[in-house]
């Protein structure tokens, strides 16, 4: 069964030259290593913007895995005009450690911090 939300955007596509113009130029992000990071022995860890706009989160927050002499794997950064609730989410070569969040909490701007 299709969800009412994509029939109507099947339907709008049909119907609305920009929409369809704006959806066939949509491209995937590719694979994530999100569910099977823990099992590479990858660490991963999860932000939250009290405000997604602000410039210098994304920045902020690979600089502090970089001065633990962390490196990033894989990077997704939800966009507040596709997502009401976006987050960063830094997947990198080896397990993130706890003190990373304390500084993480530090930054300007970022109100949550997740690490798995």
């Amino acid at each position: 069964m299709i969800a009412p939300t994509i029939r109507e955007t099947i339907r709008a596509m049909g119907t609305d030259r920009e929409i369809k113009l704006l959806f066939s130029k949509l491209e995937s992000a590719g694979p994530s290593l999100l569910a099977i990071a823990k099992e590479m022995g990858l660490g991963v860890i999860e932000t939250t913007a009290d405000d997604p706009n602000k410039v210098g989160i994304l920045a902020s927050a690979s600089k502090v895995l970089a001065e633990h002499r962390i490196s990033i794997r894989w990077a997704l950064v939800d966009g507040p005009e596709l997502n009401p609730n976006p987050k960063l989410t830094l997947i990198a070569n080896r397990v993130i450690p706890g003190k990373t969040i304390r500084l993480k909490l530090k930054i300007p701007g970022i109100a949550k911090v997740s690490v798995y």
